[in-house]
């Protein structure tokens, strides 16, 4: 059985704990106020049959009691009872505590299963005694419990589905940072591998020259330009997490001079691997706006691409576009791709069996994406593939600057890299 994803497992955890307290927090604030609503009424219940109690005393009739109510009246050794009233009643000892004090006497008494609020007090010259069965108070009160008592449970299903969705709307951002975090995992260990390779075909270059007693001044300016990119690569990785910031380095960048500077930087593992890499210039305008470093990253990774998968030869086309854009194509003779594999070349860890996972190619779409472009490849089985790339055109930069790219990368140029 294949094992969760560690990352997956603490934002489910997360997410439960964020739903229990979320969940909790509003089942508490049911049973408060359940709690306070079930106080208020049993109050003022009490209140009302208090004040009740009173009125009947003091002015009902015997005969014509209240709702709910009984009246007694002790006069002498007499008792008159209201019509209908519990043989239980009256409360003989309160009469007779009545009638010994000039005070309102009020109890609760228990008689006969039954329970009553009974109120003794004098009037004139007799006692008087009225009760009230409380039943209808209990039964009143045991309707609000279950009432409460459903609403809690349909308050805790709410507070349940209400916590899902808070907890994975508050985890939501979690998630994005983990995916980001093995996102630029993955960036860097792949954006890092070709830089490094080349590195150490150079130093490997530069070590057996050394051996034979020839000049490896030449391996080592490479190797010099290499660590000077391989810099960049890092920092642009960095600045890449958000490709809003890499904004604020554009500039005019010759898309020719680079696709030359790339190409010389890849000479060394061409000649190992008995590839000729020729880069063509067609027309005069091959300036872009854009990110150097980002670009360099473009086509590194399509050399990188068309290296894997060809023997023979590959061709960097630079070339005027129609409406203001330029053109940069690299093009093999190799293994080629399946035209149904195409689109999938340009996603994560998806692409076509004969052009590997797809993740260098993917990046470059991110990046030529965010410079406005667009990518698209073209090829059948055995027949080789060609990527091409269209970004918008920029104004030329000043001399100065457009010569800079061809002194920091010695050996390039405008005619063929052969073995």
């Amino acid at each position: 059985m294949r094992r969760a994803d560690p990352d997956g497992r603490l934002l489910v955890r997360t997410r439960r704990v964020v739903t229990a307290e979320i969940a909790g927090a509003i089942s508490l604030l049911l049973v408060l106020t359940g709690a306070m609503v079930y106080g208020v009424t049993v109050s003022s219940q009490e209140g009302a049959a208090r004040r009740e109690l009173a009125a009947a005393t003091h002015g009902a009739s015997v005969a014509h009691p209240p709702p709910c109510v009984w009246l007694f009246e002790l006069r002498g050794d007499m008792v008159q009872s209201s019509p209908g009233a519990p043989t239980a009643l009256p409360v003989r000892a309160a009469l007779a505590e009545g009638a010994a004090s000039r005070e309102p006497k009020v109890v609760r008494a228990e008689l006969g299963g039954h329970a009553y609020l009974v109120r003794t007090q004098r009037r004139g010259d007799r006692v008087v005694q009225a009760a009230m069965d409380l039943r209808y108070q209990a039964e009143e009160r045991h309707r609000l419990l279950r009432t409460l008592a459903a609403a809690e449970v349909a308050g805790l299903l709410c507070a349940l589905l209400v916590g899902q969705v808070l907890a994975r709307r508050a985890i939501a951002p979690l998630g994005d940072a983990l995916a980001r975090q093995r996102r630029f995992a993955a960036d860097v260990s792949h954006e890092l591998r070709t830089p490094l390779t080349r590195l150490h075909t150079r130093a490997q270059l530069a070590a057996r020259r050394l051996r034979h007693g020839a000049d490896p001044a030449r391996d080592l300016d490479q190797l010099v330009t290499g660590t000077r990119q391989l810099g960049e690569v890092v920092e642009d990785l960095l600045l890449s997490a958000q490709f809003r910031q890499l904004r604020g380095l554009f500039g005019p960048v010759d898309l020719a001079a680079l696709a030359e500077e790339a190409a010389a930087a890849e000479t060394a593992r061409a000649e190992a691997g008995g590839v000729r890499i020729e880069v063509l210039r067609q027309g005069s305008a091959h300036v872009v706006l854009g990110a150097e470093s980002a670009l360099r990253r473009v086509l590194s990774a399509l050399l990188d691409n068309a290296l894997a998968h060809t023997e023979s030869h590959i061709w960097v086309v630079v070339s005027d576009g129609p409406s203001g854009v330029v053109e940069l194509t690299v093009r093999d003779d190799g293994v080629g791709l399946d035209p149904g594999d195409a689109e999938g070349l340009f996603t994560r860890f998806a692409g076509g069996s004969r052009r590997g996972f797809g993740l260098g190619l993917a990046l470059v779409r991110e990046v030529v994406d965010g410079h406005g472009g667009t990518i698209t490849v073209d090829g059948r089985p055995g027949g080789g593939a060609a990527f091409t790339v269209r970004l918008p055109a920029g104004r030329a930069a000043p001399a100065e600057a457009r010569e800079a790219p061809r002194r920091a990368a010695p050996g390039s140029g405008a005619h063929p890299i052969a073995p």
